[in-house]
């Protein structure tokens, strides 16, 4: 039950969207259990994102919602590839991408919980 949250500074396509969204889908597989099949994405474009005190250039806040625990091997990796869509994807540099990880221990679902 993963869920990506994504925030950009830029204006993002529909088809640039679907890139992004297939793309997501299979980096989330990099956590060994989770897949796509699981994965619900927000997309914020065109937020008034500000770092290191300017907003002159794109920008990104990625947060990453996972029921259950993460292994610490995975975050490395999950994070190089998040940067790397979003720059292949938007243009948005790697070093003004933060990207935050939240392990959840409670998640319903279909009217219950897990």
């Amino acid at each position: 039950m993963p869920f990506i949250n994504s925030r950009v500074s830029v204006t993002m396509t529909k088809s640039q969207e679907e890139s992004l969204k297939d793309k997501l889908g299979k980096a989330i597989s990099i956590i060994p259990g989770k897949s796509e099949k699981w994965l619900m994405i927000e997309f914020a474009d065109g937020c008034n994102l500000y770092f290191q005190g300017n907003n002159s250039e794109p920008a990104a806040f990625i947060e990453v919602k996972v029921f259950g625990s993460i292994p610490d091997s995975c975050l490395d990796e999950l994070t190089g590839a998040i940067c790397d869509i979003y720059e292949t994807e938007l243009q948005v540099k790697k070093e003004r991408v933060y990207v935050k990880y939240e392990e959840v221990d409670k998640w319903g679902w279909n009217g219950g919980n897990f």
